[in-house]
């Protein structure tokens, strides 16, 4: 789908991949063509530090003496459940969603991606919040950067305070979480 834009061709594709650490990564769009460099800058604009493989965009896009390169992320929708969490897994992981309160402003301790989960505050609480990699592959987005601000919906789980969804805080103030 490609439409015009101010700020470039609006188009709609696939993550091909994005590493924070290197600070870009690749979309393919959606009708085919060449990648379109994805840099963090343009990511860090609409509010969030990383995204997940496989998430759909739909991102304005011009064209570089380099190549397409995208100019601005319009929205960020997770990628497709992943064939790599068991339904039962996946099902223990959001058991409860529906008891999730509303979005709470919170801080990243720490995250570890190799070991697939970290914690973080929420703002005027003192327990900390469980934050599972698949919760955050769910949410669209695919690491955390310590201190980073964040958006959580929580449940109070078997083993304590457990993240439903994260969103870049940004997103949320904008209000494009959904209740």
């Amino acid at each position: 789908m490609t439409e015009e834009n101010p700020e470039g061709q609006i188009v709609q594709g696939i993550v091909k991949w994005f590493d924070p650490s290197k600070g870009f990564g690749f979309v393919v769009a959606g009708d085919g063509g060449p990648d379109i460099l994805l840099h963090a800058n343009v990511l860090r604009n609409f509010g969030q530090s990383s995204i997940a493989d496989s998430a759909v965009v739909q991102i304005a896009v011009q064209e570089t003496g380099r190549g397409l390169q995208a100019t601005a992320v319009l929205r960020i929708d997770p990628p497709e459940a992943s064939s790599e969490t068991s339904l039962e897994e996946e099902a223990m992981l959001f058991e409860g969603d529906e008891e999730a309160g509303p979005l709470e402003p919170a801080r990243v301790k720490w995250f570890d991606k190799a070991k697939g989960f970290g914690f973080a505050n929420v703002f005027g609480r003192p327990e900390d919040v469980f934050v599972h990699v698949e919760i955050l592959r769910r949410s669209g987005l695919a690491d955390l950067q310590p201190g980073e601000a964040v958006g959580l919906r929580v449940i109070d789980g078997k083993r304590g305070r457990m993240a439903t969804v994260v969103t870049s805080w940004e997103s949320a103030l904008r209000g494009d979480d959904e209740a």
